[in-house]
């Protein structure tokens, strides 16, 4: 069993051998399938078919198996390296270690957000994007939005969510009013005067790649994600008796039946269910 360390605490040889292994990743074309499979299963509401990796139940479930696929691909390159997690209700600044020039490299610069430092700034010739390229070749980033900033989560926006006993309401995605975990963590149920909260804000502070399904294309993604697994763990230690829903799939007639996840049904594209993944004792540890 490995362990997820807080970005924050890497050493700088961990940083060194955790990007190596994503540099390799990509140049074996591995990285760029795993971006693909982020985009083909991010499904929004209006598209009436099977939604599996956002704006549904399976939100938190389907991302810890990406998660894992990316993780078991890196340790197979190297079996010392493992996912780091980045807390952003306290790394907030645009300047924290997770920028720095050693590790994910910085924003982008004024003129196109093309990130110029970092080992994964287009310049240094190892990180080309190549998948769902409407803005570029080269990674871009705007942390905070300058030009209409936007802040990261506070602990309390995240604590607001976590508080939520309910893990998901019908009708199981974007517009469910009555609250939910899944929800208000995701992003969706912000309050009118705000347009996100919380993982959705995150993706909108760092703008960029990071805005849309192809976030992958920024290796920041599988920090913040990460965290975001994490937080599920936090908030079922919270509700112990709060398990995922639905439990069972919509009724016929439902305009979710079909579109939605349940407990026991197979999540593409690992056939694995909601339930084989609810914990991941002997898998890995945050610490």
């Amino acid at each position: 069993m490995h362990v997820r360390q807080n970005q924050k605490n890497l050493t700088s040889a961990q940083k060194k051998r955790f990007t190596a292994a994503v540099l390799e990743l990509k140049r074996s074309g591995a990285y760029d399938a795993l971006v693909r499979t982020h985009d083909k299963y991010f499904v929004p509401d209006r598209d009436r078919k099977l939604r599996v990796g956002h704006m549904s139940p399976s939100f938190f479930p389907w991302h810890r198996l990406y998660l894992l696929e990316f993780e078991k691909q890196l340790r197979q390159i190297d079996p010392n390296v493992s996912v780091p997690y980045w807390d952003w209700t306290t790394d907030t600044s645009p300047v924290s270690s997770l920028w720095a020039d050693d590790f994910l490299g910085g924003t982008g610069r004024a003129a196109d957000r093309k990130v110029m430092t970092g080992p994964f700034a287009y310049d240094k010739g190892n990180w080309t994007v190549t998948v769902g390229i409407t803005e570029s070749a080269f990674l871009t980033r705007n942390l905070g939005r300058p030009q209409n900033p936007i802040t990261l989560p506070t602990a309390a926006e995240l604590q607001w969510a976590i508080d939520d006993p309910v893990y998901d309401v019908s009708p199981w995605d974007s517009t469910a009013t009555a609250g939910g975990f899944r929800n208000k963590l995701e992003g969706w149920a912000a309050p009118r005067s705000e347009r996100w909260r919380n993982h959705n804000k995150v993706h909108q502070w760092i703008g960029g790649h990071m805005t849309g399904g192809t976030a992958p294309n920024d290796p920041a993604f599988w920090l913040h994600h990460a965290f975001v697994d994490l937080i599920w763990d936090r908030w079922q230690q919270q509700h112990p008796r709060s398990g995922y829903l639905p439990a069972a799939p919509p009724a016929l007639g439902d305009l979710q039946r079909g579109r939605v996840i349940a407990l026991d049904e197979p999540m593409p594209p690992w056939n694995v269910t909601p339930r084989e993944v609810l914990g991941h004792q002997g898998l890995y540890r945050y610490e």
